[in-house]
């Protein structure tokens, strides 16, 4: 039997929040000071990038592709 719509769906959606959950993971290890060494505007960089990025993966749910400017 063919696969519906719903179970690719639950099937990708699983598999890549799995990878991106893991990606984060790893992104957190560089926090390791022994290991690393890094600045504040690094760490506000990493994370004002993955923001935006889930931000964007908001307005591409929610359907409103059109950018909206507010003050």
């Amino acid at each position: 039997m063919e696969e519906t719509k719903r179970e690719k769906f639950t099937r990708l959606a699983e598999s890549r929040m799995n990878n991106a959950l893991k990606q984060i993971s790893l992104i957190g290890n560089l926090s390791n000071t022994s290991a690393y060494e890094y600045t504040t505007q690094d760490v506000d960089k990493i994370l004002r990038t993955l923001r935006a990025a889930v931000n964007e993966l908001e307005v591409t749910f929610k359907g409103d592709s059109k950018k909206k400017f507010n003050l």
